[in-house]
């Protein structure tokens, strides 16, 4: 099991993932490896291509109310819209990874992706409180999928 938390902490609300990524890792013992990824695309296919179940955390922009949490099965369908990296520095991310590494035959058995709805994706902007206030949440959805 891989779990990675996608994000940029100098961005407000698109350092979620890194955080929840922390708070799991510290939450484990040894049931899961833990990286904090910046989402670029080549890093996420060679990080996951040794692996069997991958968990990725990233925020998103969707519409729906700050805090939302998503779960989506990407093994399954490809990932919404929303995850195309919006509000982020790079413009190939976590969707258009998991779309690669599928195409390429090296997407993990299971690719489960939360996804969290932020509000400022600003330079040098703290976490919305209802972004932080989803991050407990967050870990134990994770916690419970590692353990299915």
């Amino acid at each position: 099991m891989l779990i990675i938390g996608v994000g940029n902490e100098s961005r407000g609300d698109d350092g979620v993932g890194k955080l929840i990524a922390r708070q799991v890792r510290a939450a484990l013992l040894r049931e899961a490896d833990v990286l904090e990824m910046d989402g670029e695309s080549a890093e996420l296919i060679a990080a996951w291509q040794q692996t069997d179940r991958a968990i990725l955390i990233d925020a998103m922009r969707s519409g729906q109310p700050v805090g939302t949490i998503v779960r989506f099965d990407a093994s399954i369908k490809p990932l919404p819209q929303e995850f195309a990296r919006v509000g982020s520095t790079h413009s190939f991310g976590v969707a258009e990874a998991i779309e690669l590494s599928r195409t390429l035959g090296t997407l993990p058995r299971q690719v489960i992706v939360f996804g969290i709805e932020g509000e400022s994706f600003e330079n040098f902007k703290p976490l919305s409180p209802e972004v932080a206030a989803a991050i407990p949440e967050v870990i134990k959805r994770i916690l419970k999928e590692i353990n299915t």
